[in-house]
């Protein structure tokens, strides 16, 4: 069934098309990672409206409202640093582009969103040059402070366009999990090609549409996530700029993800069979037909139901539930299902950028992760599931008091 979404004028930000369908409506939101400061906690809060909605020409899945991305990316509360498993996999990725590409001391690695300097730290340990582009201030100067250089700007093409007036040219760009973050994906692509070297290499990390749809999800869909991307897309995408996808790699990485290289049309990098085999198995997979979205909203619905059902059998039995991890898929998680302290007393987080606040919309406090040791809760529920098994190997204390770790994504289990 196609279920038109309102507004009727809303069109695709990449094609222009206005025949698209529901993927998902999650209600109204306070954008997912504007946690609040104790001295904030009587000012009302933002929302707007979360519903992701499935063009029916290109396929782009994108939200149909926007958020201005200054007000979420100028001050910003994440830091890749904290994720472990993260900086590891990032210095795997270093090891491996450096050995495939050749890459040396005559290089340059430009990365987009490079955050606190998690990924080029390791390109700057091997001697490679390096340059960060990063929006939000206070995250890039920790990045110069842990001595990897970078810029304060939105990457585009005029961003690009002065970074080549000063002579910047890379031999390996990489984009991890930005793409999704602006709102228009064209924009950013378009100066890649600017600043990229005749022979130069593009890396793309993006979550999969195809297991996003498969694992249930959703809590994957927030403000600053504009759009989710399949290979299919990606590849109209780059064509755009005149850029051509060459190669993709499939990776465990936030629920299933694809690192997808391109380079320019001309370049001498052959295009591997994976990527045929990757957009065949999209296709098979139903995520160029419409009824497959109209089944990944109810088996979202079902999660939701599971979800409080288990809260509210542990709350009349006596026991007690806290979180890990204030991350923004746990805050749409729990704004979509209304969980507020009283069902989940308070989250533990390791980043202090975030300890002390509340949460956004469910007002939820958030405690440093030794607060568990004190209450003793009977279940933490991990919000983070993507990372569960790294927080129940570094809470195993969690078991000595006979407490219980639990996932709401993509089904209720109890670990």
């Amino acid at each position: 069934m196609v279920v038109t979404v309102t507004p009727p004028s809303f069109a695709c930000r990449f094609c222009g098309s206005t025949r698209h369908s529901l993927v998902a409506d999650l209600g109204e939101q306070v954008p997912a990672n504007a946690y609040v400061a104790p001295e904030r906690a009587d000012q009302p809060e933002q929302r707007y409206p979360l519903r992701a909605v499935v063009c029916h020409d290109c396929w782009l899945v994108e939200l149909d409202h926007v958020v201005p991305p200054e007000s979420i990316f100028s001050d910003y509360a994440y830091l890749s640093s904290f994720s472990s498993s993260w900086v590891a996999h990032a210095g795997r990725f270093v090891e491996a582009a450096a050995d495939r590409f050749a890459l040396g001391a005559g290089n340059l690695v430009l990365e987009i969103a490079s955050n606190d300097g998690y990924l080029l730290k390791h390109v700057v340990a091997r001697g490679i040059q390096a340059l960060g582009v990063e929006p939000a201030g206070n995250v890039a100067e920790l990045a110069r402070a842990a001595g990897v250089p970078t810029e304060t700007a939105f990457f585009n093409r005029e961003t690009a366009e002065a970074l080549r007036a000063r002579g910047v040219s890379a031999d390996l760009i990489v984009a991890n999990n930005v793409l999704a973050h602006v709102p228009s994906p064209t924009s950013l692509v378009a100066g890649m090609p600017v600043v990229l070297s005749p022979e130069g290499v593009i890396s793309v990390e993006v979550p999969h549409l195809q297991r996003l749809l498969e694992g249930g999800e959703f809590d994957t869909i927030y403000h600053e996530h504009y759009s989710y991307f399949s290979l299919g897309f990606l590849r109209r995408l780059f064509a755009a700029s005149g850029l051509r996808v060459f190669d993709v790699e499939h990776l465990p990485t936030h629920g299933g993800s694809l690192r997808v290289f391109a380079c320019h049309e001309g370049a001498g990098h052959p295009t591997t069979g994976a990527v045929r085999e990757t957009v065949e198995a999209e296709l098979a997979a139903g995520l160029e037909n419409v009824d497959t979205y109209d089944r990944f909203y109810a088996r979202v619905l079902r999660i939701r139901q599971d979800l409080l059902e288990f809260l509210t059998t542990a709350r009349r039995d006596g026991k007690s539930v806290v979180g890990y991890g204030a991350a923004a898929k746990g805050n749409t998680l729990l704004n979509f299902c209304g969980v507020g302290p009283a069902e989940l007393a308070y989250v533990v987080d390791m980043n202090p950028l975030k300890q002390n606040h509340l949460l956004p919309q469910s007002r939820i406090p958030v405690l440093a992760p030794d607060r568990l040791s004190v209450t003793k809760p009977d279940y933490v529920l991990i919000l983070p599931w993507n990372l569960r098994d790294e927080i129940v190997r570094s809470m195993a204390q969690v078991r000595d008091w006979g407490g219980r770790f639990v996932v709401a994504v993509p089904r209720l289990e109890l670990l």
